[in-house]
């Protein structure tokens, strides 16, 4: 096997050889099993320095590409199933699932009046027309939280997320996000060998201490980061912190930085955006999918000419654009006063389950958060006795590992509170039992929250 490695390695750098051994596990070359050679075998195979070799096993574990089994030695890792999968629902029917993350149908905009309207082909004539409609980006540059140099429609923010992960970033590159974050960000940055490094978040955003002192300790190329109603915890950043780590983040011109503004209109924080610090680099993200309907499939994404246009020019081998047709119906929503008045009043029927979910599970001593948008993130003494408790009672909810880039010292739960429109107080007990299942604050991974939010 060590002549395979070495002559797989072109470039001697721990980073180099990670990529070449990537390679390798990718083509099938190294299976599923295949137990390594030692670090110190290699690295005298290479003629490098047993720390060089550390450190790329290093960036391949945490890639997921390999794992260690002690003093067995270090094997090719099997595939893993994706984060997203484990989100997945019950295989059985449950009269309340809340592990979804989906808005209430029942508060989102009639669509019928703005398809009956697009509906006369003017937008579907055509592939020469530009990618975006020049009135859908104008109202879009309107509505922006900094001036974007250059602003294109996508097929939803995972797509967003996906084609700009695939522009600017290599393997091995080192990618702050928050900790919990979303599930599938963390997918796709696995999926192209990035190293993930978690920040914490606290009340009101990212911890800016350890934002610091990862920058400066781990060189990262780029900073992801949900603006406001955090998935899964609902923390919105507030200007004071949006403040805080601009200022982190001047020191540090070669980091991106990605915002995923997933909730959009029906978020009850203001859209607040370090692009208003640092315009030339920040790509934000807008969704439109919760506010305004799943199935419209469209978000927008703005921010530096270079980083946008990679990603207009790379669709162009593909889809070429997201379809005229949709982006009509989104510019007749986001144009129309009574679509604009049935998304205020969905944000606020949002609001007024979460707090008052929120006020029943705390009259119960169950510790949970769920400051904005329409998710709730729930401490549990473990996770899957938790989830058996609940489904026990009819009630489904999402782990909460997936979410996890290290782990937070309690076991969680994220469940859809913005489709709870009534009976708290009977969904509370049944959440307490699963909440409270070895007592108050006890149990085996009760012994206190670590640094972050819970």
């Amino acid at each position: 096997m060590l002549p395979l490695i070495t002559g797989a390695v072109e470039d001697r750098s721990a980073r180099g050889i990670a990529a070449a051994m990537s390679r390798l596990i990718t083509a099938g070359r190294l299976p599923p099993g295949e137990r390594l050679p030692t670090v110190r075998a290699v690295a005298g195979s290479l003629g490098v320095s047993p720390t060089t070799v550390s450190e790329a096993w290093r960036n391949l574990t945490l890639a997921g590409a390999i794992h260690t089994r002690g003093r067995s030695g270090t094997y090719v890792a099997g595939p893993s199933p994706p984060r997203f999968t484990r989100l997945g629902r019950s295989p059985v029917t449950l009269a309340l699932d809340l592990s979804t993350g989906v808005p209430d149908p029942a508060l989102l905009p009639d669509l019928s009046d703005a398809l009956r309207r697009a509906g006369d082909g003017r937008w579907a004539g055509s592939y020469l027309d530009e990618p975006v409609l020049p009135r859908l980006e104008e109202v879009l540059r309107e509505r922006w939280p900094f001036p974007p140099e250059r602003l294109t429609v996508v097929d939803g923010a995972l797509d967003a997320l996906d084609r700009i992960i695939t522009a600017t970033l290599r393997y091995g590159d080192h990618v702050l996000v928050e900790n919990p974050t979303f599930p599938p960000l963390l997918d796709l940055l696995q999926s192209v060998g990035a190293t993930v490094l978690g920040v914490p978040l606290d009340e009101s955003g990212m911890d800016p201490a350890v934002l610091r002192t990862l920058i400066a300790d781990r060189r990262p190329v780029a900073l992801f980061l949900q603006p406001r109603a955090q998935n899964p915890t609902g923390v919105s950043m507030t200007p004071k912190r949006a403040a805080a780590i601009a200022r982190i983040l001047r020191d540090a011109p070669h980091l991106l930085v990605v915002e995923d503004d997933h909730a959009g209109d029906i978020a009850g924080a203001p859209p607040i955006s370090l692009g208003a610090y640092l315009p030339r680099r920040v790509v934000h993200v807008a969704s439109f999918s919760k506010s305004h309907g799943p199935d419209l499939r469209l978000a927008a994404m703005g921010g530096p000419a270079a980083v946008v246009e990679q990603v207009i020019e790379r669709r162009l081998l593909g889809p070429g654009w997201s379809s005229r047709l949709l982006q009509g119906v989104l510019l007749d929503l986001l144009t129309s006063a009574k679509v604009a008045d049935r998304v205020a009043a969905a944000r606020n029927t949002y609001a007024e389950r979460r707090v008052a979910l929120l006020h029943a599970l705390r009259e119960r001593g169950v510790t949970a958060s769920a400051a904005d948008g329409i998710n709730l993130w729930m401490s549990v003494p473990d996770q899957q006795n938790a989830m058996v408790t609940l489904a026990a009672h009819g009630i489904g909810a999402a782990p909460g590992t997936p979410f996890l880039v290290t782990p937070l010292g309690r076991d969680h739960l994220r469940l859809t509170a913005g489709l709870v429109a009534g009976g708290y107080d009977d969904l509370a007990g049944a959440l307490a039992s699963a909440a409270i299942q070895l007592g108050r604050g006890s149990g085996p991974r009760g012994r206190g929250h670590p640094r972050g939010l819970m």
